[in-house]
């Protein structure tokens, strides 16, 4: 029987009924099941855990003895990591949903729309935190880099890019018409902006239009913001540009995510 009809199985006497209704509970089952259903797709755990790290193992033993390049290399990593794990997980999810009808039927259920959401939402910031932590660890171990500098800072960055990128996501997902045509959608996106973001953070003999188009975008001052957390050695209040244009993106993202999102599929 499915979790997310549990809430209303419980009979009115049973002790758990009047729980199970409450939508915090409604959510916290959604996103236990978020998890089940992650862990037992392959290509959601590829994206989100294997292809940052495989970037971070390559780079890292392709600089390795330069500590300079490395210093760089983690918060560039992070933040792709933060893209790929909201942005890019979330457009592949709620386009197979939704082509799917599994949106259809869940809208059909009882479960209150924000359990649904909170849990999904919860299930992005759950696989954000432990790639940010992997990431970190691996930075201390293998590349010789210390522990994050401002722990605070870091934490702020993650959490607005979190919102801004899985806010982007939802939004992204209703320009795409159908699941097979996803990953070009989604890479035609995804690459160009990491590409740019990367080029610009990592070379100050980059074009004027290019840094000027890098730094509009919210990947490229996502970076900043998490280098200076992390190694550079600049706080929150150093960032605060950079945090402005992230969380822009992200009221611009949640106004479109929520503007046009549809439960049902466009096509028959």
């Amino acid at each position: 029987m499915s979790e997310r009809t549990i809430g209303t199985v419980a009979g009115p006497g049973s002790p758990s009924s009047g729980r199970l209704r409450h939508p915090l509970g409604l959510g916290w089952r959604q996103y236990r099941l978020e998890r089940r259903m992650f862990w037992r797709n392959p290509s959601a755990a590829f994206f989100n855990f294997v292809l940052p790290l495989l970037f971070l193992t390559g780079a890292g033993a392709a600089l390795s003895g330069n500590q300079h390049q490395l210093n760089r290399l983690i918060p560039m990593i992070a933040g792709m990591s933060v893209m790929s794990t909201t942005f890019t997980a979330l457009a592949y999810n709620i386009v197979f949903l939704r082509e799917r009808g599994v949106l259809k039927r869940i809208r059909g259920t009882p479960l209150p729309t924000l359990s649904y959401f909170g849990g999904v939402a919860a299930n992005a910031v759950t696989n954000t935190a432990l790639q940010i932590a992997i990431i970190v660890l691996a930075g201390r171990v293998f590349f010789g880099i210390g522990w994050p500098l401002h722990w605070g800072a870091l934490i702020v960055f993650v959490l607005v890019g979190v919102v801004c990128f899985a806010a982007l996501g939802v939004a992204f997902a209703h320009a795409i018409p159908n699941f097979e045509s996803t990953a070009a959608y989604v890479n035609a996106v995804f690459l160009p902006v990491v590409a740019v973001s990367f080029y610009v953070f990592d070379s100050h003999s980059a074009p004027g239009f290019v840094r000027t188009i890098a730094e509009a975008l919210p990947l490229k001052p996502l970076i900043d913001g998490l280098s200076g957390a992390m190694v550079a050695g600049g706080g929150l209040g150093s960032h605060l540009d950079e945090l402005a244009v992230i969380a822009l993106w992200g009221v611009f993202g949640l106004y479109l995510a929520v503007r046009g999102f549809s439960w049902e599929a466009r096509r028959a």
